[in-house]
Order: C-alpha cells, then structure tokens, then sequence
C-alpha cells in the first residue's frame, strides 16, 4: 500500500506597511529572483512567532523600522503543490530606511492605495490589498488624529503649568516688593520722625 505524502501548510507572514500618515503611502517590494511585485512577507522560521515574523520581513524587505498594528487577514494559496499561508499585520513604518534591502529585493516602492493594487503581480495579492487597504490607512490617518489630539492636550497642559509657575513667581515678587516697600515706607517715616 503506497503511503500519501501528508504535506504541512508553508507559514509565512508579512504586513500591509503604511509610511506616512498625513498623504500615506504603501509598500510594495520587487523580487530578485523574479521581478515580481509583492507585498511585504515571507516565511517564517522554525517556531517563530507569526508577528514577530511579519515585522521581522517587513524590516528586512523595505528597510524601515515598524510598528506593528492590528491583524487584518491571511491569504492561502499552493507552491509547487504545497499549500501555502501568509498572515498579513497593519504595520506603521518609519519615515526614513534605517537599514539596507535584504539581497532578496531588487526594489521598494511607497504607493498610493490604487497604485500599490495596480504594481501587485498576483491577483490574489490584489483582491486582498483591494479589501483590507482602506480599513489599514483609515486607521492610520486614526492614529495620526489620536496622536495630534494627545500632543495638543500635553501641549496645553504644558502651558497651564507655565502659566501657574508664573502666576507663582508674579505673585512671590510682588510680594517681595510690597513688603520691601512697607519696609522703606517705615524707614522714611522714622527718618521723618527721628526716631
């Protein structure tokens, strides 16, 4: 009796990474080996975290430090006969690279939404950015309004504090001066007196 060849699923993982978050941008990376366009991902090594995978290649492939977000969804398809999934993570990169592309990209290119979906080679690549790309820059732009409204709120904050320390000091030099000033008032009126 021939045995069948039971064959895992390939893990792999990736982000839908946002650079940008005024006019934001998506990455999209060429392969070397076949100048295809993909988004951000990769396998994953043995027992790594698929988070920590997705960040992990997101870095390696655009060269941009991240911050990694919500979960947004997995897409399935086969390699060689062999089924293969990719989990994909909203991810926030850096304004500038910090490091340089993995040898495994030729090229990293920050498009609008509509353009990314066009530069993708895979359909289903397409489909799944078509779905998940407005939700991934809303709740950038989200973040961005969130962040702006804390800075504000620090900002202002600040400035009460600032305001309260010199109210303080107005107060402590007026004081000061009003007490300096009975002090020359009472030594005007001795040298009047006399006394």
């Amino acid at each position: 009796m021939a045995r069948k060849a039971i064959h895992k699923a390939i893990q792999a993982a990736g982000g839908i990474v946002v650079r940008g978050r005024a006019r934001p941008r998506v990455a999209v990376v060429q392969r070397s080996k076949d100048d295809r366009w993909v988004l951000p991902r990769g396998k994953l090594k043995r027992d790594e975290n698929p988070r920590a995978g997705a960040r992990r290649e997101a870095v390696e492939e655009t060269g941009h430090r991240m911050r990694v977000h919500e979960f947004l969804g997995a897409i399935a398809y086969t390699v060689r006969g062999q089924p293969k999934m990719v989990q994909f993570w909203r991810m926030q990169a850096a304004a500038q690279p910090s490091r340089d592309l993995t040898k495994d990209i030729a090229a990293v290119k920050w498009l609008t939404l509509a353009a990314a979906v066009r530069r993708l080679s895979f359909s289903l690549e397409k489909l799944f950015l078509r779905s998940v790309g407005r939700r991934a820059l809303k709740r950038s732009k989200r973040s961005l309004r969130r962040k702006t409204r804390r800075k504000t709120r620090a900002q202002a904050a600040t400035k009460k504090s600032q305001r309260r320390t010199t109210r303080k000091s107005r107060t402590k030099s007026q004081a000061r001066k009003s007490r300096a000033g009975k002090s020359r008032s009472r030594k005007a009126a001795k040298a009047r007196t006399g006394r």
